[in-house]
C-alpha cells in the first residue's frame, strides 16, 4: 500500500484529505480537529515512509488560492475595521499579538530555537494556518543557498513545532475561557443582562409609525430625513389617509395620520419614533395589499460592486431594498452599501413590478454558484507579482512577500475596490468558501508529507518541550486578552470571548464561547477585531522569521 500511495501523487493527495476530514470530524468532550486534521494525518504519512512526499506544486497552488481567497473575503472588513469603534480594538488586538510575537522571541532564546521553528511556534499557538503559510514561504525565500538536507530541515521546522504547539492552541483557549467564568462567575448575571440588551439592539426589525410630529408635516421625506446624519433606518412604505399603501419616494410628502413603515434596529426605530411622532398599534407589514415583498440573490454582474445610490432602484425600478443579508449576517443597506454577488437581498415593490425587480438583480443559484475565473486569474496574477517584488532588508539580504504575502494583499485591495470597470474581483460567498477550502486542504496535505519525515525526531529530541512552550505562548495571550478586555475595556465575559476568538483566529473557541450566552455578543467582537488579527499574524510570524535570523 505504501508502494502504490508512493507511486500515485494524486492518490495520495486524496488520500490525506480523505482521511483528515475523517479524523477531523471525531469529536472528543464536544471538540473536533476539523481541516487542521489534513495536516496531522499528513505528517502521519511523511513520517511512515519518507517517499510518501507530495510534490512542492501542490502545495503551492494550495496556498495561493487559499491566501487569495481569504484576502478577497477579508478585504472589505479589514479596512472596515479601521473605522469607528473597530480601530480602537483593532490597536489593541495588534499590540497584545505583539506581546506574543515577544514572548515567542524570549521563548526561542530559552530553548535555542531556530528562526523558522520559532515562527511555527506563534503560529501554532495562535492557530493561525495562513500564517504558517506565509513562514513557510519566506524561509524558502531567506534560506536560499544552504546544502539540500539543511534547506529541507529548515522549511520544515515551522510546520512541525506549528503541529506540536496547536493542539493546546484550540484546547488551552477553551480552558482558560472555562475558568474565566468560574472565577468570574459571580458577575455573569448582571453581565449576561446587559449582554443580552445590548445585542437585541444589533436586531433588525421592522415597524409601524403614526406621523403625528408637526415638526414634519408638510415637508418631503428627503427634507424630513436631511439634518440626520445616518438615521440606521429604511423607510419602505406609507399609507394615506385614503388608505392606500403605496412605495415611500424621497418626494413624498408627509402628513398628519400617515402611517409610515421604518426597518432597522432598535436604536434606529427609537430615533424613527422621535422623527415621525408615535408608535402604531398596526402593521402594514402584514396587511393585504398591492405590495409586495422577496428575498432575491443579487446575480446580475451589471449590478454587483455597484453602490446602491448608484442603481436608482427607487426612482427606476420603483422598489426598495429594506434588509440585506450576506453571509449569514443581515444588515440594514444604505445608499453607501456596495452589492455582492451571492447577496440576499429583501426587495419591496408592487405586485405587477416583482417580475421585472427579480430580473434585474437576477436572482439564479447557477449564477451565483459560478466563479468568474478571468477576474480570479488576473488577480492572482497581480498577486504573484506582487509577491516577487524584493524588499531590502539590509546586509545585502532581501525579503519578498512570496506566493503567501502577495497574494494576500492583492485579495485585501481587490476586496475593498470589489470592482473595476467591468471586472468584479469579489466572488460569491459560497463560491469564495469552496476556493478557500479546496486551497486550504491542498495546502495542508502538501506541507504536512514534507514536514513528516522531520517530525518524529523533532518529538524525540525536545517535542514535550516545544508542547510547553506553545502552552505557555497561548496562555499568556489569553489572559492578557481577558484582563484587557474584562478589567480595562469592562466588557462583559461573553464579549471577551468573543474578542480572543477573534485573535486567535479560532472558530471552535467561537462555538465554545457561543455555547456559554444566550447573546450574540461573542460573534460581534469575533467579527470585529478577525480581520486586524488574521492579517496582524501574517505580518508578525515573517517579522519574527526575519529578525531572529539576524539575532
Amino acid at each position: 500500500m505504501l508502494d502504490l500511495l508512493a507511486q500515485n501523487p494524486l492518490l495520495l493527495l486524496f488520500t490525506v484529505i480523505g482521511l483528515g476530514y475523517l479524523v477531523g470530524n471525531i469529536s472528543i468532550f464536544g471538540f473536533r480537529l476539523g481541516v487542521a486534521a489534513v495536516l496531522f494525518v499528513g505528517i502521519f504519512f511523511g513520517t511512515l515512509d519518507s517517499r510518501l512526499n507530495l510534490p512542492e506544486h501542490i502545495y503551492i497552488i494550495g496556498l495561493v488560492l487559499f491566501v487569495y481567497a481569504i484576502g478577497l473575503q477579508s478585504g472589505h472588513g479589514f479596512f472596515a475595521s479601521f473605522r469607528k469603534r473597530g480601530l480602537r480594538f483593532s490597536i489593541i488586538s495588534g499590540l497584545i499579538l505583539l506581546a506574543g510575537a515577544a514572548v515567542t522571541v524570549i521563548i526561542k532564546n530559552i530553548l535555542g530555537l531556530t528562526a523558522p521553528g520559532a515562527a511555527g511556534l506563534f503560529c501554532g499557538a495562535l492557530t493561525n494556518t495562513p500564517a504558517l503559510a506565509a513562514v513557510v514561504e519566506a524561509t524558502k525565500n531567506l534560506y536560499t543557498g544552504l546544502p539540500t538536507e539543511t534547506y529541507q530541515q529548515y522549511i520544515s521546522s515551522p510546520v512541525v513545532t506549528y503541529g506540536l504547539t496547536y493542539p493546546f492552541g484550540v484546547f488551552g483557549v477553551i480552558l482558560w475561557f472555562f475558568i474565566s467564568n468560574r472565577i468570574l462567575k459571580g458577575n455573569r448575571e448582571t453581565e449576561e443582562s446587559n449582554a443580552k440588551k445590548e445585542s437585541e439592539m444589533t436586531a433588525i426589525y421592522s415597524r409601524t409609525f403614526i406621523v403625528t410630529n408637526p415638526a414634519v408635516i408638510g415637508k418631503t421625506v428627503k427634507e424630513t430625513l436631511a439634518p440626520v446624519r445616518n438615521s440606521g433606518f429604511i423607510l419602505s412604505r406609507i399609507r394615506k389617509e385614503t388608505g392606500r399603501t403605496e412605495l415611500i419616494q424621497s418626494t413624498t410628502v408627509l402628513e398628519l395620520n400617515d402611517h409610515i413603515v421604518a426597518v432597522g434596529n432598535k436604536d434606529a426605530l427609537e430615533r424613527a419614533k422621535l422623527i415621525f411622532g408615535e408608535l402604531s398599534p398596526e402593521n402594514l407589514v402584514e396587511e393585504i395589499s398591492d405590495i409586495r415583498y422577496r428575498r432575491i440573490f443579487v446575480s446580475n454582474k451589471a449590478v454587483a460592486g455597484k453602490y446602491i445610490r448608484d442603481l436608482h432602484i427607487t426612482r427606476d425600478l420603483r422598489a426598495i431594498i429594506t434588509r440585506l443579508r450576506r453571509g449569514d449576517v443581515d444588515i440594514v443597506p444604505t445608499p453607501d452599501t456596495i452589492l455582492e454577488m451571492g447577496d440576499r437581498i429583501r426587495v419591496i415593490t408592487q405586485r405587477d413590478n416583482m417580475d421585472r425587480v427579480t430580473r434585474y438583480f437576477g436572482d439564479s443559484l447557477k449564477s451565483v454558484s459560478e466563479t468568474d475565473y478571468l477576474s480570479l486569474s488576473l488577480g492572482i496574477v497581480l498577486g504573484v507579482f506582487l509577491g516577487m517584488i524584493p524588499i531590502p532588508l539590509g546586509h545585502g539580504l532581501s525579503f519578498k512577500l512570496g506566493f503567501a504575502g502577495g497574494p494576500l494583499v492583492a485579495g485585501l485591495i481587490l476586496g475593498r475596490i470589489e470592482r473595476t470597470g467591468p471586472i468584479i474581483w469579489e466572488m460569491p460567498f459560497n463560491a469564495n468558501l469552496v476556493l478557500r477550502q479546496v486551497g486550504l486542504v491542498f495546502f495542508l496535505a502538501g506541507i504536512g508529507t514534507k514536514a513528516g519525515d522531520g517530525f518524529g525526531t523533532t518529538f524525540q529530541s525536545g517535542g514535550w518541550e516545544l508542547i510547553a512552550a506553545g502552552a505557555i505562548l497561548t496562555s499568556f495571550v489569553t489572559l492578557t486578552t481577558i484582563l484587557v478586555g474584562n478589567l480595562y475595556l469592562k466588557l462583559p465575559m461573553s464579549a471577551v470571548m468573543g474578542m480572543m476568538s477573534g485573535i486567535q483566529t479560532q472558530p471552535a473557541c467561537l462555538v465554545y464561547a457561543n455555547q456559554q450566552t444566550e447573546t450574540d455578543l461573542p460573534n460581534i467582537w469575533y467579527t470585529t477585531v478577525y480581520p486586524a488579527s488574521m492579517v496582524a499574524k501574517i505580518i508578525l510570524a515573517q517579522v519574527i522569521l526575519s529578525i531572529l535570523i539576524f539575532l
